[in-house]
């Protein structure tokens, strides 16, 4: 028996237990974007700086101006034979919403025989702390096995992602000697198909923005002033509702500059991966807004677009109130490609809003920074080993995907840390990630730490030859 299949026996016979500490993991409600969070948060960064302690990477909770980051070093020198790998994970999960709208316990997951799986649900059960634990249990596995680690590993796991990562940037900078690494492997990503495993090459640029429109008067009787006052919510959903043209084009003056056109040679393998049957998941694509010359695909991954995610203003109690309201607001995010300078774009924006907004009416804007796009490098020799790594567990080749999220701190690697980055992850389109109910299946656990141990052998390889 070779040492890799050693390894892999090791991460099979194991796997009860790697179960059992995940499902503990998930039921720290870790929320990071709500103040009573902050226990479940201080809890979660814990238990993980104990689980990397106890498999031989000294960790520590590392305090930012938000919450904290777990970060964890294999200890000794770095050995300049060996490559040095950043695994990057986030512990931090998304608010619950409505309790009514789950059937399982956000908090409470038990492993359940579903349409041949054994599925748990849980929020963070796919995104992402499932995602976190594939490699810390693959390191694991390898260094009881071999006795050290593949490489020199730095593991940093992150409790602000799902509220934007405002401390990430600073954390880095101030911090480049302790992250510097060959490789970024960022575990938060979708596969191709339940079978099909996926690496993510091209990534959007993301900027949220809100917009405050207030009248020159208070909240008023609507049977008295509904006709002749100003109302801010037709106001602002008379702009809202503009910011399309009827070719799905987004009317912002400039929103397009240096926007380039998808190439000739990319569009070709997309409209290959479109022919895929469930592309999307089961969501169906009906009313919504595609921008004319494009597939809905080429829409998600190639072009610029902007979303309304929220919109609230008067009335919002259960009985009548019949009210013209003073102010209206509305949250909003922009999708950027390749090209697009996030503060530009926002700039832009506010400039569309003042100049539709009639005498007397006042606006305010509230949102900073943001992401620009990325466009990752498909001949990285990182990427080619993870690839033939996913292949040998999953029986087929990895697809090199774009996708529609936004992942900022591949920018920030790629910019300080002047770090390749490779994108992988094991999550799919029906895990309702964000939603109620949101699960995983213990398969693809496995086989997720099984890829990385995989990936592990050929990163290996790849430095042994070289």
């Amino acid at each position: 028996m070779s040492r890799m299949d050693e390894v892999l026996r090791d991460i099979d016979g194991n796997f009860d237990t790697t179960v059992r500490k995940l499902l503990e993991l998930i039921s720290i409600p870790s929320i990071s974007s709500e103040p009573e969070g902050r226990d479940g948060i201080e809890r979660a960064a814990s238990w993980l700086k104990d689980e990397l302690s106890s498999i031989g990477l000294p960790a520590e909770i590392v305090p930012t101006s938000g919450h904290p980051l777990v970060l964890a070093r294999s200890s000794g020198a770095r050995n300049g034979a060996r490559p040095k790998l950043l695994f990057y994970g986030h512990y931090d999960v998304q608010p619950v919403g409505d309790p009514g709208q789950w059937t399982h316990a956000p908090f409470e997951p038990r492993v359940r025989e579903e349409e041949g799986l054994q599925r748990f649900y849980g929020r963070g059960a796919s995104d992402s702390k499932s995602q976190l634990w594939t490699f810390i249990e693959a390191l694991r596995a390898w260094k009881q096995v071999h006795g050290a680690f593949p490489a020199d590993i730095i593991v940093l796991l992150e409790g602000e992602e799902e509220c934007g990562s405002p401390s990430l940037p600073e954390f880095i900078e101030k911090h480049r000697d302790r992250l510097d690494c060959d490789v970024a492997f960022i575990c938060d990503a979708e596969m191709w198909s339940p079978a099909q495993p996926a690496i993510t090459t091209q990534l959007k640029g993301l900027v949220h923005e809100r917009v405050k429109v207030s009248a020159p008067n208070p909240d008023l009787h609507s049977g008295h002033y509904g006709a002749v006052a100003a109302n801010p919510i037709r106001i602002l959903s008379t702009i809202l509702a503009g910011l399309h043209d009827e070719e799905g084009r987004v009317t912002i003056d400039g929103f397009y500059d240096g926007v380039e056109e998808i190439p000739n040679v990319v569009r070709e393998q997309w409209r290959e991966l479109a022919k895929e049957p469930d592309l999307y998941g089961g969501v169906d694509l009906t009313g919504g807004i595609t921008e004319a010359g494009y597939s809905a695909l080429e829409a998600m991954w190639g072009r610029p677009t902007v979303d309304i995610n929220g919109i609230t203003g008067g009335n919002q109690g259960p009985g009548e109130r019949s009210v013209l309201p003073g102010s209206a607001t509305a949250r909003l995010s922009f999708r950027l490609v390749a090209g697009q300078s996030p503060e530009k774009i926002r700039q832009q924006f506010q400039r569309h809003v003042r100049f539709r907004l009639p005498p007397g009416c006042s606006v305010e804007f509230e949102g900073s920074g943001g992401s620009s796009a990325v466009v990752l490098s498909q001949h990285s020799p990182f990427l080619a080993a993870a690839a033939r790594g996913l292949r040998e567990e999953w029986g087929m080749p990895a697809i090199l995907r774009g996708t529609g999220g936004a992942i900022p701190l591949v920018q920030q690697f790629s910019d300080v840390l002047g770090a390749e980055c490779v994108v992988i992850g094991f999550i799919l389109p029906s895990d309702a990630i964000h939603a109620p109910d949101e699960r995983y299946d213990t398969e693809r656990l496995l086989k997720g730490a099984r890829s990385w141990v995989r990936i592990f052998g050929e990163i290996q390889n790849h430095a042994a030859a070289g």
